[in-house]
């Protein structure tokens, strides 16, 4: 089973490089399976649109997590409650549209769940993560209601992502941070058979301030003449993982970082 998770998705230059390269990274890698962060995906560089989720659906992206950006874009709190593919963190308010976790069909006939969580430092309000993992532990057991567990973490501190990665280590396939759209070089197998990654990275333009305009997003910490922040319309690296997992338990054998074109991208 090959599973791969793609970092933030950031405005349309992201958004073009999925539409354009995907397929082929799919077909080339065996992938079984794709989970991407579209928070950021709208042209705006925050939230995400119904149109865009079924674009990139029809790439070939089976599970949409998202973040603190998820209401950015008004219409999310509509379509949401209908497109089960489209997740919101699990530990927002339980008055909020949507799901924070999925059960999903992979190519290869397994069950693949997936749960967004939200870290709670420096972030938007929210319950508890660590409470909610505990109570989704309790409820939830990997290769009972589903062979595979794949869990994103979207949170500002390596703290709180990596003690993550420890609870959920022999009860998960992979956890993975999103959020800080800088790729991590940990990636590793946890003692009990969890892959670990602190952060995926994004789906973006690199040459940029974590996929914003350079110059507009100086003048804002200068203090100057600035507009809200936009995202950078430059090529883009695809940054994430590749997981490949045992479906006998449920666990990961392998992770490799994943980054493909653009600036990042060593032999580009």
């Amino acid at each position: 089973m090959n599973i791969l998770f793609l970092g933030d998705i950031v405005g349309n230059s992201g958004c073009n490089a999925i539409k354009t390269f995907l397929p082929n990274i799919i077909k080339s890698n065996k992938i079984d399976f794709v989970v991407a962060n579209g928070e950021n995906a709208a042209k705006e560089g925050v939230g995400i649109t119904e149109n865009i989720v079924n674009e990139l659906i029809s790439c070939g992206i089976d599970v949409i997590t998202t973040g603190n950006h998820v209401w950015d874009q008004k219409e999310t709190f509509e379509f949401i409650k209908d497109q089960k593919r489209l997740l919101r963190p699990l530990n927002l308010s339980n008055d909020a549209p949507g799901e924070g976790f999925g059960i999903f069909n992979s190519t290869g006939g397994y069950k693949v769940g997936v749960l967004n969580l939200m870290g709670n430092v420096f972030m938007k309000k929210c319950d508890d993560v660590f409470i909610k993992s505990k109570e989704f532990l309790e409820e939830n057991k990997l290769s009972d209601k589903y062979d595979f567990l794949i869990v994103d973490f979207h949170g500002e501190i390596t703290s709180e992502k990596m003690a993550i990665g420890h609870i959920f280590d022999g009860n998960a396939t992979f956890v993975v941070g999103t959020h800080t759209h800088v790729p991590t070089n940990d990636g590793r197998v946890l003692d009990k058979g969890t892959a670990y990654l602190t952060d995926a990275g994004m789906c973006g333009d690199y040459n940029s301030v974590i996929g914003m305009s350079i110059e507009n997003s100086i003048n804002r910490f200068y203090k100057r003449d600035s507009v809200k922040n936009f995202p950078a319309e430059g090529e883009a690296t695809l940054c994430g993982a590749i997981i490949e997992a045992n479906p006998k338990n449920g666990l990961a054998s392998k992770i490799s970082q994943f980054i493909f074109g653009g600036h990042l991208q060593k032999d580009s």
